[in-house]
């Protein structure tokens, strides 16, 4: 199996247990003893997507096909997933109940709002981060100084004008760290899809608020294909794929995903999520030229040759280089970012994370 390969089957077992034709799929190759499970891992482990993995073959009745101490291992990691994402649920209740006390209400996004309005059959399902939520501009201040009243800190507070959310804060008895956010794109995309566009859709799910499944699922796109300029990079990110595939599913009636701003992004991230998973019975989208062009331009970046693969890489790291530098050059002029920097290059969890040491989620 190459990483294609890989990638594809990895996918196809995300939906064993909510697409037939995929399970046969996945039991026939899995029978067929030509997994090959080492890079199965590895894939699933990049994409995190391990945990999930796991509850899927175990649901399909597919682990007594695998290797015994490889199900021992998943079903470890799983766990151990499992105990961190109780405690997830169980900080961001605490933070929901602290602010709506205080009449702001936190819209919860991403992988914390999934778990908190029960997405999952498994919370041990999802790899979770931080806790990201977004408030009302005009709130942003007041809810840090309550977070930080209540034991949350960080070095710096200011809150900078280009940037979507506060740097993270932590609390030292608490397990994920919080952004809290004043947009959910980045600046240049902002006026296409914030707080005034999805205020008057949101969910309200056992008093805690998420987004409505509409703007869940396009977030869960442009949170990859835009603010981490995955459209550009051709690059592919199963945790986002089965987050889609499940929100699509949470969809009673025939349900278009559009947006006339993104169109672009959204129709190109919903094609190939479909296409690397399933797609939702519910769930109507854009297939057009350029989406296609995109899936295309996806799937070869898995097989490029050594040229591509090194001009994909010094694009990734141009990106994110021009991103620091752009920092940088700010914190020579405003005490906001010059602060920012400081924190960031004296902060040794910070530091181990983006060395490759702990993962980023």
């Amino acid at each position: 199996m190459n990483y294609k390969d890989t990638l594809l089957f990895t996918g196809k077992c995300l939906t064993s247990t909510h697409n037939k034709h995929n399970c046969k799929l996945v039991g026939e190759k899995i029978k067929s003893g030509l997994v090959d499970w080492d890079a199965v891992v590895k894939v699933s482990t990049a994409h995190y997507v391990f945990p999930a993995l796991y509850c899927n073959l175990k649901r399909a009745d597919f682990l007594h096909y695998l290797p015994t101490d490889l199900v021992e291992y998943m079903r470890h990691i799983t766990e151990l997933n499992r105990e961190r994402n109780k405690h997830i649920i169980a900080e961001a209740k605490e933070i929901n109940k602290l602010l709506l006390s205080n009449n702001i209400t936190p819209i919860f996004l991403k992988g914390t709002g999934n778990l908190l309005e029960g997405l999952y059959e498994d919370i041990a399902e999802r790899m979770v981060g931080d806790i990201d939520f977004l408030v009302e501009k005009k709130y942003i201040q007041t809810t840090y100084k309550l977070l930080q009243t209540n034991g949350y800190t960080n070095k710096i507070s200011e809150l900078f004008e280009d940037h979507r959310h506060l740097p993270r804060i932590t609390h030292p008895n608490k397990i994920a760290a919080v952004e809290i956010h004043k947009d959910i794109l980045r600046k240049d995309k902002t006026t296409f899809f914030n707080y005034n566009s999805i205020k008057d859709s949101l969910l309200s799910v056992n008093d805690v608020t998420v987004l409505s499944l509409k703007n869940q699922i396009k977030l869960t796109v442009f949170s990859k294909l835009v603010n981490d300029y995955n459209y550009f990079l051709k690059n592919i990110n199963l945790r986002g794929a089965y987050d889609v595939f499940l929100l699509g599913n949470k969809l009673k009636v025939q349900t278009k995903i559009y947006d006339n701003k993104l169109s672009k992004e959204l129709n190109a991230g919903l094609d190939l999520y479909c296409k690397l998973l399933s797609e939702p019975k519910n769930l109507q989208y854009t297939s057009d030229k350029k989406s296609q062009q995109y899936i295309s331009s996806c799937l070869q970046s898995l097989s490029l040759n050594r040229y591509n693969k090194i001009k994909k890489v010094v694009l990734k790291h141009y990106l994110k280089t021009s991103i620091r530098i752009h920092i940088l050059c700010k914190a020579l002029f405003k005490k906001s970012y010059f602060k920012f920097f400081f924190s960031k290059i004296t902060d040794i969890s910070w530091l181990k994370r983006k060395l490759g040491f702990t993962p980023d989620l």
